[in-house]
């Protein structure tokens, strides 16, 4: 069962339960819920979203306008548990190649802070590119929904734009490679784990259009993925609370050749079987 966010004409934002192609509202307030969050972290979100949206009227998904599935939580970021990924990095950063390779047996992962939810972009909102980077790529993440108990309550799909020019002059610089003001998309909706018992099975996808055409396509699987996302929950737990909960973005294992970069106005879609596809257009 997917559960998304929508926006209303009058600016008023709903959650919302998606069954065959339809929306049926949820009413959070009579279930004593504020927030997408605070049912996600209930005892039990599908149970409780059927009783809420049971009376509400069905709406076709086709022009409501989604918005990312963040309320208060972080959003973080894992690196390194492909194995595409770790040959990435270690080409853009030749000087410290040894180090990826070590990371990525390492029992240790790379975890970091990806962004707050203001830094999110929806569905259909723009994305960006640093303006002081010149090598900027997508990067497709299945995505965690984890609660304030440490437990996956769903999944979603992640965008984590990277400077791979920024990050390969120096490690060191991985936050401002990372981090700035619409460099994660997340959406469109949230499939609850208890409709997904299957994570490892998961077909990834990435297209990028250019001017009409493809500039670049590329698949991967979750079963690529090196741990196990309890694994990655029990490291990111590791003297570390999340009382809004908290999304973790799991790594990818599709990166373009080295000489592609993306450019303004390029529309990137990411999709995951089971979960949706995202779709975001690039902007300085």
């Amino acid at each position: 069962m997917p559960l998304a966010k929508i926006r209303r004409p009058d600016g008023r934002i709903a959650v919302v339960r998606l069954h065959n192609g339809h929306a049926h509202e949820v009413d959070l307030a009579a279930g004593g819920f504020a927030t997408l969050a605070d049912l996600l972290h209930s005892s039990d979100p599908a149970g409780t979203a059927a009783t809420l949206s049971a009376n509400a009227v069905a709406e076709p998904v086709a022009g409501l306008t989604f918005l990312h599935p963040v309320d208060r939580q972080e959003v973080w970021a894992a690196g390194v548990t492909y194995k595409r990924s770790k040959v990435a990095r270690e080409e853009e950063s030749a000087g410290a190649a040894q180090f990826y390779d070590k990371v990525y047996t390492a029992a240790r992962p790379e975890l970091f802070l990806k962004a707050t939810p203001e830094r999110v972009a929806s569905p259909g909102e723009p994305i960006r590119v640093r303006a002081d980077s010149a090598w900027s790529v997508p990067k497709p993440e299945f995505t965690l929904v984890i609660s304030p108990a440490g437990k996956i309550v769903g999944y979603t799909i992640g965008n984590d734009m990277s400077s791979r020019d920024i990050e390969g002059e120096n490690p060191l610089y991985l936050p401002q490679a990372k981090v700035y003001n619409g460099s994660c998309a997340i959406g469109p909706m949230i499939r609850l784990a208890a409709t997904l018992p299957t994570w490892n099975e998961l077909d990834i996808r990435l297209v990028i259009e250019r001017n009409g055409g493809t500039a670049f396509e590329g698949n991967t699987s979750t079963g690529m993925l090196n741990r196990t996302p309890e694994s990655l929950i029990d490291w990111l737990g590791r003297d570390n609370e999340f009382p809004d909960g908290v999304l973790l973005l799991t790594g990818t294992g599709i990166v373009p050749p080295d000489l592609f970069t993306l450019e303004i106005g390029d529309i990137i879609h990411i999709t995951i079987s089971g979960i949706g596809t995202l779709t975001n257009q690039v902007v300085a």
